[in-house]
Parts: C-alpha cells; structure tokens; sequence
C-alpha cells in the first residue's frame, strides 16, 4: 500500500511539472515615429523607447523619415503604422499644421501619445515635452549673460535667431519665449531672424553673411540642433567666439566639443531619452485603458561651460544611444 501511494504521489508530482506552461500572449507593439532617423536628437530618443520596450516587454517598431522637411513620409509612415493595428503610436509631429488632420484619423482607432512637438490636433492622450517657450527663455538669459561677460558687463549689442523650418511648432514656441525674455535686456536689439531649410548649411551661410552685415553682432541664437551646428561652423570659421556669444538648442558630439572649446556659450538641452522611455511607457498604460497624464513636461537645462562637467550635465550630453 505505502509503495502504491509513493507512486501515486510521484505521479502526480510529475505530472504537476510536466503540464504544459501557456504561452505569454504576444508583446503589445508601439511603434516611435520620429522626425528624423538619422539625428543624433532623434537616435536618443529611440534608445530611450528601445529600453522602455526592453523593459517593458513591449515590441517598439523605430520609424521615421531622413529628414525632417519630409512630412509627407512622417504622414505614410503614420498611416501605415495605423493600418498594422497596434497597442498605441508615440509620434513627434515634423508640422503643426500639417500633421493636425492624419493625427485626428489616427486616433479614431488608436491611442496617440505625442512627443517632442505639437500638432494641430486634440486627439493626443498624452503629450510629452520640453516647455518650449521656457527652453526660449532660457536661451535669451544665456545669451545675455555671455554677452555680458564678453563686453565687459555691458548687455548690449544686436542679436539674430536662426530657426530651423517654417511651422514647426516647438520651434515657434522657442522663439516666442526667446523674443518675450529678451524684451527684458533693452540694451539688445533683435535684428533679424532667418529661417533654415532643414540642412546645417542654412545656418553656416546665415551666420556667415549675418556676420559680415553686422559688425555690432553680438549675439547668435540657434534654436535646433540643425542651426547650432551650421552657427558654430561659421563663428569658428569667422574666429569670431570672442565677440559673438552663441546660445544653441540640443546637442550632439560636436557641439559638446564646440562648447568646451569655448565656440558655443551655452546649449539649452532637453531631455529626449525620457521623451523616448516616457513616452512608450505612457502608451502602454492608456493601451490598457489605464488614466495618463494629458501633459508631462520632461525639462530645459542651460549648460555652458562651467558646468558641462557635472554629473546631470554629462548624462545630457552623453547619453547611451545603444
């Protein structure tokens, strides 16, 4: 009897183990729109959805064009992702205007979650982002706190802005701080404002004439990526960092360089791993039918060169991409 129940007992303890374990249902997929694939600002962004996807066992499709004057890609790229049905779509609009009306279609059968930039649409569960007028703010009280030290404390002198395409909305909101923070130095004269076509050079030829146009040119702001590496081409160039203060947006290897090197006064940075991270993990909640946050401002930091040795500062600029 007690060998009958040790045999028993062995069975079901094997059976116990040997039941077939069921299959974990399939990752949710969130594809990451961004504006442009090949930008260091936007490789950022993505390692940030990479590990928020990693660590949330959620497939996260990297999608985007190679340029971010081609909105009519971002608009397929968008549609198309739509049409393969998944859980929610983070997306960082390239055009306010542009992007309004497939955004509003897109969320007639998915959750949207936006980042970065804003779209002419109130169909976004969530939004992410930089305070973009408070980036702008930034950027006018660095740029006259460097001229101020390059003259002598004199705050004074005229100053353009480069912008890097024509309706973009975070770029908009960046000069409409940059403008209202300056009306506080009346000493500076904002003198012209140029806008890019999307390509580095735009700036390095603005900067350049720009330069040679105004000998009273004190100050420069960059307000994207693209600009700030086209303007600190031309200011080193131009030798011309000792009397023209540069204020640039975002950052890469080159402008980190540029900046230690004393070309660039200050870059405003943002923090576009979070972006990335925040973003795939708010759309997985709102996929679940969980309450999100309509809006989630993720920070502006200046950093000049004082300060780009500090421990926030170089997870800023240094981020991991892979």
């Amino acid at each position: 009897m007690k060998t009958r129940l040790t045999l028993l007992a062995a069975t079901i303890v094997f059976g116990a183990f040997s039941l077939p374990v069921p299959a974990r249902a399939a990752d949710p997929v969130i594809p990451v729109i961004v504006k442009d694939t090949t930008s260091f600002y936007w490789q950022i962004v993505l390692a940030g959805a990479r590990k928020a996807g990693q660590d949330l066992h959620v497939k996260v499709p990297e999608l985007g064009a190679t340029s971010e004057a081609d909105i009519n890609g971002q608009i397929s790229i968008l549609e198309n992702s739509v049409a393969d049905k998944p859980a929610a779509i983070v997306i960082s609009p390239t055009q306010f205007a542009a992007l309004g009306k497939p955004i509003d279609a897109a969320a007639k059968s998915v959750k949207i979650i936006g980042i970065d930039s804003g779209a002419d649409s109130k169909a976004f569960t969530s939004f992410l982002t930089t305070d973009n007028v408070q980036g702008g703010r930034a950027a006018a009280d660095a740029l006259a706190k460097g001229i101020g030290e390059k003259n002598g404390g004199k705050v004074e002198g005229d100053v353009v802005l480069l912008t890097n395409l024509p309706g973009v909305g975070s770029l908009d909101q960046r000069a409409k701080g940059f403008k209202e923070e300056l009306a506080k130095f009346p000493g500076l004269k904002l003198v012209a404002e140029r806008i890019g076509d999307g390509q580095a050079t735009s700036g390095l030829n603005a900067t350049t004439d720009l330069l040679t146009a105004n000998p009273n040119l004190k100050g420069v702001f960059a307000s994207n990526l693209i600009q700030a590496q086209g303007a600190s081409q031309a200011i080193a160039e131009n030798k011309a960092q000792k009397t023209v203060t540069l204020v640039g947006f975002d950052n890469d290897d080159k402008l980190v360089k540029l900046l230690g090197d004393g070309v660039i006064y200050a870059l405003i940075v943002q923090d576009p791993y979070r972006m990335g991270y925040d973003g795939v993990k708010t759309a997985l909640a709102a996929s679940k039918g969980e309450a999100v946050q309509a809006f989630v401002d993720t920070g502006v930091n200046t950093i000049t060169n004082a300060n780009m040795g500090d421990a926030r500062s170089q997870a800023l600029l240094n981020p991991k991409v892979k």
